[in-house]
């Protein structure tokens, strides 16, 4: 049964599996939206974490026809992927002397746990974007990857916009009309994805996602001036949800800035100086940057991970046995995203925000 981080914390039995699927969670709406098709099986004889899946690339239209003539012969298009499974986590050691110094929410084993669990979350959102298995063959392909070319890669040049670029800037938009018009542009971006329509799979469970959930990904700053174009308009609302988290929104689509890099140095869907014109016509413009758009479910963008395995495990250190240093690990999977049809997922290239 496909599951989420909220059903895998429910079916835990470990304490400490436990807390640690809820910092997953409670730290990254991103992550607690996706669901997991628990299929994949090794197989026999030396087979691989393999999972298969067909992809749809182009939609089957419909038309109308006249008495006594025929229908015109088109096909929808579709395309064999497979993706293979990794284990994502990591590894710390502590001294025993050193492991239970201080209180238990500031102690060394604390500490260096929910380091890693930042790190988890991080590297699992970066792969999500910037994922690209011809430069690390440890993970897997993201939507930067999987989306370029595509009918929903939306290329302000492409539709009317000579400069190449939606300018933002605080500076450009400083009225109403103005803000309306660029809504105008991600109306008619977000009007190309295809929303799901499974959702989490089994309702019935709590935790499983409802239909149609869908999320705009962008940076700090992007989001910025999303939340700003929104508050123009007058469609941006924000709510607490049970965990806590406050959820920003711009009509039925969830605000989500996926922050910064592992090391902190540069947001995970970078800022760039770019030739958006692609002639060099316009000189390299800088500042920009893309906005992504995902609709979660089974049939549009989720993850997968092995049958009867745990989503997620945890090792303590034992210092029950000799040895002065112990380790300790958290693991996620092996797991893989999905994107099943291109048309769930979008980006929004070239968005100047500074």
């Amino acid at each position: 049964m496909p599951v989420t981080l909220a059903q895998a914390q429910i079916n835990t039995q470990a304490d400490v599996n436990y807390a640690v699927i809820d910092n997953l969670r409670r730290y990254s709406w991103l992550v607690d939206q996706i669901v997991f098709d628990d299929t994949v099986t090794p197989g026999t004889g030396g087979a691989t974490l393999t999972y298969g899946y067909t992809r749809l690339t182009a939609a089957r239209g419909a038309q109308f026809r006249e008495f006594n003539s025929e229908y015109t012969t088109a096909q929808a298009s579709r395309q064999r992927y497979t993706v293979d499974l990794k284990p994502l986590g990591g590894a710390f050691s502590v001294d025993r002397v050193l492991a239970n110094l201080g209180a238990a929410q500031t102690n060394e084993i604390t500490f260096q746990m929910q380091q890693l669990l930042t790190g988890v979350r991080t590297r699992f959102q970066d792969e999500l974007i910037n994922g690209d298995t011809a430069v690390d063959s440890t993970g897997f392909d993201g939507l930067d990857k999987s989306l370029t070319g595509t009918s929903t890669e939306y290329l302000p040049l492409n539709e009317g916009v000579t400069t190449g670029y939606l300018d933002w800037t605080r500076g450009t938009i400083d009225t109403q009309a103005e803000a309306m018009s660029q809504l105008d542009v991600i109306d008619d971006f977000l009007s190309r994805i295809v929303p799901s329509h499974t959702g989490g799979g089994d309702q019935g469970n709590p935790g499983a996602l409802p239909p149609g959930m869908k999320a705009i990904l962008g940076n700090t700053k992007s989001i910025t001036r999303m939340r700003a174009l929104a508050r123009w308009a007058g469609i941006y609302t924000q709510m607490k949800d049970d965990l806590g988290r406050q959820i920003e929104m711009y009509g039925p689509w969830t605000l989500v800035d996926l922050g910064d890099n592992a090391t902190g140095t540069a947001p995970i869907i970078p800022t760039e100086t770019r030739d958006a014109d692609g002639a060099g016509g316009g000189g390299n413009i800088t500042n920009l940057t893309d906005l992504y758009a995902a609709s979660f479910g089974l049939d549009a963008l989720h993850g997968a991970s092995p049958a009867g395995q745990p989503l997620v495990q945890t090792w303590m250190p034992d210092f029950t046995q000799p040895g002065a240093v112990k380790s300790g690990e958290i693991e996620m999977g092996p797991v893989a995203m999905v994107l099943r049809n291109t048309k769930a997922c979008g980006v929004l290239r070239n968005v100047k925000v500074a």
